[in-house]
């Protein structure tokens, strides 16, 4: 559901058979929302809880490094085979740029 632009909040909106209000009276206002599958992918995110925070929670830092760098590499590995080649490289990319992350927090401590 879309946030009400007056109070901001999510998923309240009723039908009272002629148009949606939010519960705070504000008209329902359609918003155009763009999935952004590469940095924000929103079946990664379960109850305010992002995946990639989760699996890293159970991991050691060197467990965690191998994972984004076998990630980065499976989507280089498949972008060819599947319908959204330019997609699949931008995930790879991610996953590089995770990767660097951590290993700069290596060098700085």
């Amino acid at each position: 559901m879309v946030d009400c632009v007056l109070c901001n909040d999510t998923g309240r909106w009723y039908n009272d058979n002629t148009r949606y209000e939010c519960k705070c009276g504000a008209p329902y206002v359609k918003q155009e929302i763009k999935e952004d599958n590469v940095n924000a992918p929103t079946h990664y995110n379960q109850h305010g809880v992002e995946c990639i925070e989760a699996i890293q929670a159970s991991m050691s830092d060197v467990e965690f490094r191998g994972y984004l760098k076998g990630n980065a590499l499976k989507y280089q590995w498949r972008y060819a085979y599947k319908k959204k080649p330019l997609e699949d490289l931008q995930k790879a990319e991610w996953y590089l740029q995770r990767l660097i992350k951590e290993v700069k927090k290596i060098k700085s401590l």
